[in-house]
């Protein structure tokens, strides 16, 4: 039977802080314009940890399942592929962590939004397409992270719907400017995982998981890591161009040197294996981004 160490480590803690990130975005955007619930705030980020702990573990069991996760993978070595997990064990907790997040969010929804309102069957709706987004991602024949499509959805719901989504909540309201700390924060989520599959290039190439970088090749996807880099720091900086009523609102531009540096270094690495530390670096530079961008709020008002 897998023990506490094995499920701690099939949840992969180190991915949280950057799924967090969206929600934080929205909540700091709802705390700006004075429209915010501190439960709503509460239930949002409980209900992105739990999508963030099924989308891991789902992965994990579906590229143990085929067999992308080998001894050849450069990353490190999943709880499925090493036996701390049975498959079987693994279909059991993705269930539970299934049932634990549509129980959040659907609290979410009715402290947001109430119960029986259009606005909450959608949101409802997109709950729902988010967990199966969650699990679709290397689970089943039709798995959309083997055709190239697992960065679209990362920008769709660790971006958009999660910074979106908890604005709205709190607000009930989407002003047009939000949408670009929402494109602003997806892509430094796509970001990161564009740098795990130009790390897992030779192996997702080799076992049939084709990921953007193995679509356009590594020189490509290095280039491609520079705009998604590039294009969310301008977007972060029209947010707070547009809504400008302090300059502490631009304290978050102090992590642009470290998205350059570290973007600099990627572009030189030939061998894909050193990328490996640059993952948590991004992760960490993004959630600090939106610190920043948070705390730049918090010093305005």
């Amino acid at each position: 039977m897998a023990n506490t160490i094995s499920w701690i480590k099939a949840m992969r803690l180190h991915t949280l802080p950057l799924a967090v990130s969206s929600t934080l975005a929205g909540s700091f955007m709802a705390v700006s314009d004075k429209k915010y619930d501190s439960l709503v705030i509460a239930l949002a980020i409980l209900t992105t940890l739990l999508l963030q702990i099924l989308s891991n573990m789902a992965n994990d069991l579906g590229d143990s399942l085929k067999g992308t996760d080998n001894k050849e993978r450069l990353g490190p070595t999943r709880t499925v592929q090493s036996g701390a997990i049975t498959k079987k064990e693994m279909r059991q907790g993705v269930g539970v962590v299934s049932l634990l997040t549509f129980i959040s969010g659907v609290s979410l929804i009715i402290v947001g939004l109430g119960i029986g309102s259009w606005k909450a069957l959608l949101f409802l709706f997109l709950g729902i397409i988010s967990m199966a987004a969650a699990l679709k991602y290397t689970l089943g024949k039709t798995a959309y992270g083997y055709q190239g499509l697992g960065d679209l959805f990362v920008f769709l719901f660790f971006g958009l719907t999660g910074v979106l989504g908890t604005y709205f909540l709190n607000t009930h309201l989407l002003p047009p400017s939000t949408w670009l700390m929402a494109v602003s924060v997806g892509l430094l989520c796509t970001g990161v995982l564009n740098l795990n599959n130009m790390r897992d290039f030779e192996n997702d190439k080799n076992s049939g998981k084709n990921t953007i970088v193995v679509k356009i090749g590594i020189r490509n996807a290095r280039i491609y890591h520079g705009f998604l880099i590039g294009i969310a720091i301008c977007c972060g900086v029209a947010y707070s161009s547009i809504n400008y009523y302090s300059p502490w609102q631009f304290l978050f531009i102090a992590v642009i040197p470290f998205f350059i540096n570290d973007l600099i270094k990627i572009l030189k690495i030939r061998e894909l294996k050193k990328l490996d530390p640059f993952l948590k670096k991004l992760s960490l530079s993004a959630l600090a981004y939106v610190l920043l961008f948070g705390i730049g709020i918090l010093l305005s008002l």
